[in-house]
């Protein structure tokens, strides 16, 4: 499919990261080291059920920082969001899941 639009004799790749892509974050260096991990672990264990991996970070991220962090995991979709400072991390997981935690006063 991605080839038929390319110049005849350029082949076009398409690039898949194996590991968390930080978008954006203003976390702590501990709490975003537990965020990055827990989205993995979530992520790689629920491949095809993003509601259960989004529910195991918040339920760890809850657990280990305190109550009202939300999560989003998926393809495809935009927001725009009111946040705690020093709370949020925006990233992607292998190539097109994209992982957004934060927190809510």
């Amino acid at each position: 499919m991605g080839d038929e639009a390319a110049a005849p004799g350029i082949t076009v790749e398409k690039v898949v990261h194996t590991y968390p892509l930080i978008r954006h974050t203003d976390m702590s260096e501990e709490m975003r080291i537990e965020a990055v991990e827990l989205s993995v672990t979530a992520c790689e264990k629920f491949s095809s059920n993003n509601e259960l991996a989004a529910r195991m970070v918040k339920e760890s991220m809850d657990k280990k920082f305190g109550p009202a962090f939300h999560v989003v995991i998926g393809e495809s979709y935009g927001f725009e969001i009111t946040y705690e400072c020093t709370t949020i991390c925006y990233m992607y997981f292998g190539g097109n899941i994209a992982v957004c935690i934060w927190k809510c006063s």
